[in-house]
Protein backbone atom coordinates (compact mmCIF):
# COMPACT_ATOMS: atom_id res chain seq x y z
CA UNK A 1 0.00 0.00 0.00
CA UNK A 2 2.12 2.76 -1.39
CA UNK A 3 1.33 6.42 -0.45
CA UNK A 4 2.97 9.35 -1.91
CA UNK A 5 1.32 12.85 -1.23
CA UNK A 6 1.76 15.54 -4.03
CA UNK A 7 4.40 17.38 -3.70
CA UNK A 8 4.86 20.95 -2.07
CA UNK A 9 6.69 23.97 -3.29
CA UNK A 10 9.08 25.53 -0.50
CA UNK A 11 8.17 27.89 1.30
CA UNK A 12 4.59 27.48 0.36
CA UNK A 13 2.11 28.74 2.59
CA UNK A 14 3.20 30.89 5.41
CA UNK A 15 4.88 29.47 8.00
CA UNK A 16 4.88 29.77 12.00
CA UNK A 17 7.62 32.45 13.05
CA UNK A 18 10.53 30.92 15.50
CA UNK A 19 11.39 32.74 18.13
CA UNK A 20 14.92 31.81 18.90
CA UNK A 21 15.19 31.70 22.28
CA UNK A 22 17.06 34.20 24.65
CA UNK A 23 17.79 31.53 27.21
CA UNK A 24 19.50 29.09 25.05
CA UNK A 25 23.13 30.75 24.82
CA UNK A 26 24.22 27.93 22.99
CA UNK A 27 22.20 28.85 19.94
CA UNK A 28 20.57 24.94 20.07
CA UNK A 29 17.22 26.68 18.03
CA UNK A 30 19.96 27.95 16.07
CA UNK A 31 21.39 24.39 15.60
CA UNK A 32 18.42 22.93 14.60
CA UNK A 33 16.74 25.79 12.34
CA UNK A 34 20.37 25.47 10.52
CA UNK A 35 19.75 21.74 10.05
CA UNK A 36 16.65 21.91 8.51
CA UNK A 37 17.98 24.04 6.14
CA UNK A 38 20.53 21.59 5.01
CA UNK A 39 17.92 18.79 4.92
CA UNK A 40 15.85 21.18 2.96
CA UNK A 41 18.67 22.18 0.40
CA UNK A 42 20.34 18.45 -0.29
CA UNK A 43 17.55 16.10 1.73
CA UNK A 44 19.15 13.27 -0.23
CA UNK A 45 23.02 14.35 0.97
CA UNK A 46 25.37 13.30 3.72
CA UNK A 47 23.17 12.27 7.06
CA UNK A 48 19.76 11.18 4.98
CA UNK A 49 17.14 8.93 6.35
CA UNK A 50 17.96 5.42 5.04
CA UNK A 51 14.21 5.06 4.33
CA UNK A 52 12.72 8.59 2.85
CA UNK A 53 9.16 8.28 4.81
CA UNK A 54 10.78 8.21 7.91
CA UNK A 55 9.15 11.21 10.07
CA UNK A 56 12.55 12.62 11.66
CA UNK A 57 12.38 15.55 9.66
CA UNK A 58 8.99 16.67 9.72
CA UNK A 59 8.83 16.11 13.69
CA UNK A 60 11.41 18.18 14.20
CA UNK A 61 10.19 21.02 11.62
CA UNK A 62 6.89 20.84 13.47
CA UNK A 63 8.64 21.30 16.76
CA UNK A 64 10.99 23.85 15.71
CA UNK A 65 7.96 25.77 14.44
CA UNK A 66 6.02 25.66 17.65
CA UNK A 67 8.68 28.06 19.42
CA UNK A 68 7.75 30.37 17.24
CA UNK A 69 10.24 33.85 15.96
CA UNK A 70 11.88 35.66 13.14
CA UNK A 71 10.57 34.78 9.35
CA UNK A 72 13.56 32.79 8.43
CA UNK A 73 13.55 30.43 11.05
CA UNK A 74 9.62 29.08 9.83
CA UNK A 75 10.75 29.30 6.27
CA UNK A 76 13.72 26.92 6.99
CA UNK A 77 11.00 24.64 8.77
CA UNK A 78 8.65 24.89 6.40
CA UNK A 79 11.32 24.22 3.42
CA UNK A 80 11.96 21.39 5.00
CA UNK A 81 8.86 19.73 5.03
CA UNK A 82 8.64 20.71 1.54
CA UNK A 83 11.41 18.85 0.54
CA UNK A 84 10.30 15.64 2.64
CA UNK A 85 7.16 15.44 1.13
CA UNK A 86 8.67 14.81 -2.49
CA UNK A 87 10.19 11.39 -1.56
CA UNK A 88 7.64 10.70 1.54
CA UNK A 89 5.63 7.42 0.71
CA UNK A 90 8.76 5.86 -1.05
CA UNK A 91 9.82 2.37 0.74
CA UNK A 92 8.81 -0.55 2.24
CA UNK A 93 4.97 0.49 2.20
CA UNK A 94 4.35 -1.81 5.61
CA UNK A 95 1.77 0.24 8.11
CA UNK A 96 4.76 0.05 11.05
CA UNK A 97 5.40 3.62 12.20
CA UNK A 98 9.48 3.04 11.63
CA UNK A 99 11.66 1.48 9.52
CA UNK A 100 10.00 3.30 6.46
CA UNK A 101 6.25 2.53 7.64
CA UNK A 102 3.06 4.19 5.96
CA UNK A 103 2.51 5.07 10.06
CA UNK A 104 5.53 6.62 10.38
CA UNK A 105 4.50 8.70 6.93
CA UNK A 106 1.47 9.93 8.67
CA UNK A 107 2.76 11.14 11.40
CA UNK A 108 5.17 13.17 9.08
CA UNK A 109 2.12 14.11 7.17
CA UNK A 110 0.02 14.97 10.32
CA UNK A 111 2.51 17.52 12.23
CA UNK A 112 4.04 18.83 8.34
CA UNK A 113 0.66 20.10 8.02
CA UNK A 114 1.34 22.69 10.88
CA UNK A 115 3.15 24.18 8.29
CA UNK A 116 1.70 22.99 4.85
CA UNK A 117 -2.22 22.69 5.79
CA UNK A 118 -2.90 21.36 2.89
CA UNK A 119 -1.55 18.31 3.90
CA UNK A 120 -4.02 17.89 5.94
CA UNK A 121 -6.50 16.12 3.51
CA UNK A 122 -3.94 13.91 2.78
CA UNK A 123 -3.11 12.90 6.15
CA UNK A 124 -6.70 12.16 6.24
CA UNK A 125 -6.76 9.92 3.43
CA UNK A 126 -3.78 7.75 4.66
CA UNK A 127 -5.32 7.29 7.81
CA UNK A 128 -8.66 6.17 6.67
CA UNK A 129 -6.54 4.05 4.14
CA UNK A 130 -4.49 2.17 7.40
CA UNK A 131 -7.74 2.02 9.45
CA UNK A 132 -9.48 0.30 6.78
CA UNK A 133 -6.75 -2.53 6.03
CA UNK A 134 -6.37 -2.82 9.97
CA UNK A 135 -10.15 -3.76 10.09
CA UNK A 136 -9.79 -6.36 7.01
CA UNK A 137 -6.57 -7.52 8.31
CA UNK A 138 -6.16 -10.67 10.57
CA UNK A 139 -2.93 -11.50 12.30
CA UNK A 140 -1.71 -14.18 14.38
CA UNK A 141 -3.21 -15.42 17.18
CA UNK A 142 0.04 -17.39 18.79
CA UNK A 143 3.73 -18.09 17.37
CA UNK A 144 3.81 -14.06 16.73
CA UNK A 145 6.73 -11.74 15.09
CA UNK A 146 7.62 -8.73 15.80
CA UNK A 147 5.01 -7.38 13.34
CA UNK A 148 2.29 -8.68 14.68
CA UNK A 149 2.23 -6.53 17.80
CA UNK A 150 5.45 -3.96 18.63
CA UNK A 151 6.03 -0.31 18.53
CA UNK A 152 8.47 -0.41 16.13
CA UNK A 153 6.76 -1.94 13.11
CA UNK A 154 3.56 -3.22 14.28
CA UNK A 155 -0.10 -2.23 15.57
CA UNK A 156 0.80 -1.21 18.87
CA UNK A 157 3.11 1.67 16.68
CA UNK A 158 0.53 2.49 14.52
CA UNK A 159 -2.19 2.91 17.26
CA UNK A 160 0.36 5.59 18.64
CA UNK A 161 0.77 7.35 15.17
CA UNK A 162 -2.64 8.16 15.16
CA UNK A 163 -2.65 10.41 18.11
CA UNK A 164 0.68 12.28 16.95
CA UNK A 165 -0.50 15.71 16.35
CA UNK A 166 -3.62 15.03 16.87
CA UNK A 167 -6.86 13.73 19.01
CA UNK A 168 -7.77 10.90 17.16
CA UNK A 169 -11.25 9.80 16.68
CA UNK A 170 -11.89 6.77 19.06
CA UNK A 171 -13.41 4.24 15.88
CA UNK A 172 -9.91 5.08 14.26
CA UNK A 173 -8.22 3.15 17.23
CA UNK A 174 -10.81 0.30 18.06
CA UNK A 175 -9.07 -1.88 15.20
CA UNK A 176 -5.55 -1.60 16.87
CA UNK A 177 -6.70 -1.85 20.38
CA UNK A 178 -8.77 -5.37 19.74
CA UNK A 179 -6.10 -6.68 18.16
CA UNK A 180 -3.68 -5.73 21.03
CA UNK A 181 -6.23 -6.91 23.71
CA UNK A 182 -7.03 -10.30 22.32
CA UNK A 183 -3.33 -10.94 22.28
CA UNK A 184 -3.08 -9.63 26.16
CA UNK A 185 -6.13 -12.36 26.98
CA UNK A 186 -3.98 -13.96 30.05
CA UNK A 187 -2.10 -13.03 33.05
CA UNK A 188 1.19 -14.98 31.36
CA UNK A 189 0.80 -13.33 28.24
CA UNK A 190 1.42 -16.07 26.47
CA UNK A 191 0.46 -15.28 23.10
CA UNK A 192 3.17 -13.09 22.77
CA UNK A 193 5.44 -15.67 22.31
CA UNK A 194 7.46 -15.47 19.81
CA UNK A 195 8.05 -17.63 17.17
CA UNK A 196 10.54 -17.71 13.79
CA UNK A 197 13.34 -16.51 15.16
CA UNK A 198 15.33 -19.81 16.09
CA UNK A 199 18.41 -19.29 14.62
CA UNK A 200 18.18 -15.72 13.38
CA UNK A 201 21.78 -13.69 13.78
CA UNK A 202 19.83 -11.07 16.49
CA UNK A 203 16.85 -12.53 17.85
CA UNK A 204 17.96 -16.06 18.29
CA UNK A 205 17.71 -15.31 22.08
CA UNK A 206 13.76 -14.15 21.69
CA UNK A 207 12.60 -17.44 20.03
CA UNK A 208 9.76 -18.55 22.46
CA UNK A 209 9.90 -15.93 24.86
CA UNK A 210 8.13 -12.52 25.94
CA UNK A 211 10.06 -9.29 24.69
CA UNK A 212 10.04 -6.90 27.56
CA UNK A 213 10.81 -3.52 26.15
CA UNK A 214 9.66 -0.29 24.31
CA UNK A 215 10.33 -0.27 21.45
CA UNK A 216 9.39 -4.17 20.59
CA UNK A 217 7.83 -5.40 23.81
CA UNK A 218 5.04 -5.60 26.10
CA UNK A 219 6.01 -2.09 27.31
CA UNK A 220 5.06 -0.81 23.81
CA UNK A 221 2.11 -2.56 24.08
CA UNK A 222 1.07 -1.36 27.90
CA UNK A 223 1.88 2.35 25.68
CA UNK A 224 -0.42 1.72 23.49
CA UNK A 225 -3.25 0.03 25.51
CA UNK A 226 -2.69 2.97 27.74
CA UNK A 227 -3.49 5.39 24.68
CA UNK A 228 -6.40 3.60 23.99
CA UNK A 229 -7.86 3.17 27.07
CA UNK A 230 -7.48 7.55 27.44
CA UNK A 231 -8.89 7.81 23.79
CA UNK A 232 -11.56 5.18 23.64
CA UNK A 233 -12.74 4.60 27.06
CA UNK A 234 -11.93 1.36 29.56
CA UNK A 235 -12.85 -1.86 27.55
CA UNK A 236 -9.13 -2.44 26.97
CA UNK A 237 -8.48 -2.18 30.98
CA UNK A 238 -8.86 -5.26 31.81
CA UNK A 239 -5.82 -6.21 28.83
CA UNK A 240 -4.06 -2.83 30.37
CA UNK A 241 -3.85 -4.40 33.76
CA UNK A 242 -2.79 -7.71 32.67
CA UNK A 243 0.16 -6.48 30.73
CA UNK A 244 1.53 -4.16 33.45
CA UNK A 245 0.98 -6.70 35.77
CA UNK A 246 3.08 -9.35 34.08
CA UNK A 247 5.76 -6.85 33.70
CA UNK A 248 5.99 -5.13 36.64
CA UNK A 249 6.89 -9.04 38.00
CA UNK A 250 9.79 -8.88 35.65
CA UNK A 251 11.64 -6.36 37.43
CA UNK A 252 14.66 -7.49 39.55
CA UNK A 253 17.59 -5.23 40.95
CA UNK A 254 21.49 -5.41 39.22
CA UNK A 255 24.70 -5.58 40.35
CA UNK A 256 24.88 -1.98 41.03
CA UNK A 257 21.53 -1.74 42.71
CA UNK A 258 19.66 -0.71 40.19
CA UNK A 259 16.20 -1.15 39.09
CA UNK A 260 16.27 -3.19 35.56
CA UNK A 261 14.44 -5.60 33.46
CA UNK A 262 15.56 -8.63 31.68
CA UNK A 263 15.45 -8.51 27.21
CA UNK A 264 12.94 -10.82 27.60
CA UNK A 265 10.85 -12.51 30.49
CA UNK A 266 12.57 -14.70 33.31
CA UNK A 267 10.25 -17.72 32.45
CA UNK A 268 11.18 -18.45 36.12
CA UNK A 269 14.63 -18.45 35.51
CA UNK A 270 17.37 -16.27 37.70
CA UNK A 271 17.53 -13.22 37.19
CA UNK A 272 20.79 -12.19 34.67
CA UNK A 273 24.27 -11.44 36.71
CA UNK A 274 26.37 -8.13 36.46
CA UNK A 275 25.05 -4.59 35.85
CA UNK A 276 23.08 -3.64 32.90
CA UNK A 277 24.34 -1.13 30.83
CA UNK A 278 21.77 -0.41 28.33
CA UNK A 279 18.94 1.61 30.63
CA UNK A 280 16.92 3.37 27.71
CA UNK A 281 14.15 4.01 25.93
CA UNK A 282 14.00 0.77 24.20
CA UNK A 283 14.66 -1.51 27.26
CA UNK A 284 15.47 -1.89 30.45
CA UNK A 285 13.86 0.91 33.50
CA UNK A 286 12.99 4.28 31.83
CA UNK A 287 10.83 2.68 29.16
CA UNK A 288 9.10 0.00 30.99
CA UNK A 289 8.98 2.21 34.40
CA UNK A 290 7.09 5.31 32.27
CA UNK A 291 5.03 2.41 30.59
CA UNK A 292 4.00 1.06 33.88
CA UNK A 293 3.51 4.74 35.91
CA UNK A 294 0.79 6.05 32.71
CA UNK A 295 -0.61 2.59 32.70
CA UNK A 296 -1.40 3.07 36.17
CA UNK A 297 -2.06 6.33 36.19
CA UNK A 298 -4.98 6.12 33.21
CA UNK A 299 -6.19 3.35 34.75
CA UNK A 300 -6.62 5.08 38.72
CA UNK A 301 -4.21 2.51 40.38
CA UNK A 302 -1.99 4.47 42.84
CA UNK A 303 -0.36 2.05 44.13
CA UNK A 304 1.29 0.70 41.08
CA UNK A 305 2.19 4.33 40.08
CA UNK A 306 3.72 5.20 43.47
CA UNK A 307 5.75 2.02 42.81
CA UNK A 308 6.57 2.71 39.18
CA UNK A 309 7.41 6.16 40.70
CA UNK A 310 9.48 4.67 42.93
CA UNK A 311 11.64 2.64 40.35
CA UNK A 312 12.19 5.91 38.25
CA UNK A 313 13.06 7.50 41.83
CA UNK A 314 15.90 4.83 42.05
CA UNK A 315 17.46 4.72 38.25
CA UNK A 316 17.49 8.83 38.37
CA UNK A 317 19.30 8.78 41.36
CA UNK A 318 21.92 6.85 40.45
CA UNK A 319 22.03 7.19 36.21
CA UNK A 320 26.01 6.95 35.42
CA UNK A 321 25.90 8.46 31.85
CA UNK A 322 29.62 7.26 31.64
CA UNK A 323 28.53 3.53 32.65
CA UNK A 324 24.75 3.53 30.73
CA UNK A 325 25.60 5.37 27.32
CA UNK A 326 27.64 3.46 25.41
CA UNK A 327 28.04 2.84 22.01
CA UNK A 328 29.88 3.54 18.56
CA UNK A 329 28.48 6.62 17.32
CA UNK A 330 25.63 9.47 18.48
CA UNK A 331 23.15 6.86 17.35
CA UNK A 332 23.82 4.53 20.40
CA UNK A 333 25.09 7.63 22.86
CA UNK A 334 22.50 10.52 21.72
CA UNK A 335 19.66 9.47 20.33
CA UNK A 336 16.07 8.37 21.10
CA UNK A 337 16.16 4.67 21.07
CA UNK A 338 19.58 3.73 22.44
CA UNK A 339 20.88 6.95 24.00
CA UNK A 340 21.03 10.29 26.43
CA UNK A 341 17.73 11.75 24.44
CA UNK A 342 15.53 8.92 25.04
CA UNK A 343 16.13 8.72 28.41
CA UNK A 344 15.60 12.66 28.81
CA UNK A 345 12.38 12.43 27.20
CA UNK A 346 11.30 9.70 29.82
CA UNK A 347 12.69 11.87 32.64
CA UNK A 348 11.10 14.77 30.97
CA UNK A 349 7.57 12.77 30.86
CA UNK A 350 7.86 11.82 34.57
CA UNK A 351 8.58 15.25 36.03
CA UNK A 352 5.86 16.86 34.12
CA UNK A 353 2.63 14.47 34.52
CA UNK A 354 4.40 13.03 38.16
CA UNK A 355 5.71 15.65 39.78
CA UNK A 356 8.49 13.51 39.80
CA UNK A 357 11.80 15.74 41.49
CA UNK A 358 14.41 13.12 40.54
CA UNK A 359 13.32 12.86 37.48
CA UNK A 360 13.53 16.59 36.77
CA UNK A 361 17.11 16.53 38.41
CA UNK A 362 18.06 13.33 35.63
CA UNK A 363 16.31 15.63 32.66
CA UNK A 364 18.81 18.88 33.59
CA UNK A 365 21.66 16.66 33.74
CA UNK A 366 20.83 14.82 30.33
CA UNK A 367 19.96 18.58 28.72
CA UNK A 368 23.44 19.81 29.90
CA UNK A 369 25.00 16.47 27.83
CA UNK A 370 23.16 16.71 24.59
CA UNK A 371 23.52 19.95 24.81
CA UNK A 372 27.40 19.90 24.82
CA UNK A 373 27.45 16.92 22.63
CA UNK A 374 25.05 17.43 19.59
CA UNK A 375 26.71 20.16 17.90
CA UNK A 376 30.01 18.69 17.49
CA UNK A 377 27.61 15.22 16.36
CA UNK A 378 25.95 17.10 14.04
CA UNK A 379 29.59 18.37 12.78
CA UNK A 380 30.52 15.55 12.50
CA UNK A 381 31.81 14.40 8.54
CA UNK A 382 30.19 11.01 8.39
CA UNK A 383 26.80 12.01 8.55
CA UNK A 384 24.56 11.33 11.46
CA UNK A 385 20.62 9.67 10.33
CA UNK A 386 18.09 12.06 9.95
CA UNK A 387 15.80 9.20 11.17
CA UNK A 388 13.81 10.15 14.12
CA UNK A 389 14.47 7.32 16.29
CA UNK A 390 18.25 6.94 16.01
CA UNK A 391 18.77 10.16 14.35
CA UNK A 392 19.35 13.51 14.53
CA UNK A 393 16.38 15.22 14.43
CA UNK A 394 15.29 13.36 17.68
CA UNK A 395 17.74 14.36 19.67
CA UNK A 396 17.28 17.69 19.03
CA UNK A 397 13.06 17.22 18.70
CA UNK A 398 13.53 15.60 22.67
CA UNK A 399 15.89 18.38 23.26
CA UNK A 400 14.20 21.62 22.44
CA UNK A 401 10.96 19.69 24.15
CA UNK A 402 12.38 19.07 27.19
CA UNK A 403 14.34 22.09 27.95
CA UNK A 404 12.67 24.94 25.77
CA UNK A 405 9.09 23.71 26.04
CA UNK A 406 8.55 23.18 22.68
CA UNK A 407 5.24 21.07 21.24
CA UNK A 408 4.75 17.64 23.08
CA UNK A 409 2.51 16.55 19.79
CA UNK A 410 5.34 14.06 18.70
CA UNK A 411 5.75 11.71 21.87
CA UNK A 412 3.09 9.66 20.86
CA UNK A 413 5.98 8.40 18.62
CA UNK A 414 7.83 6.74 21.82
CA UNK A 415 4.73 5.87 24.02
CA UNK A 416 5.10 9.47 26.37
CA UNK A 417 3.06 12.11 26.32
Amino acid sequence: MQHRPDPLPPSGAPAPRVRLDPGDPLGLVDLAVGYLASRAAEPDGPGAARLPSDPGVPVLAHTVASLGGPPEAGRAAADAVAAWTRSAGRGPGHPGLYDGGLAGTLVGLRLGATLHPRLHPVADRLRDRLVAAAVTGGGRRQGVRLTDYDLVLGPAGVLLAHCAGTSPEPDHLLPYRARLAGLCDSEDLWRLRTDGYAGHPHLAWLQGRVNTGMAHGAAGVAAALTAAVRHTGPAAGDALRRAATWLEAQAYEDERGLPAWPGAGLDGEAPPRGAVARQAWCYGAPGVAWALWDAADALGDAGAASRAADVFTRLADRYDEGFHLGGDGPADVLGLCHGAAGVLAVADAFARHAGHAGAARLRERLAALLQERLPKALAAPSGWSAELLTGAPGALAALLTAAHGASRAWLPCLGLR
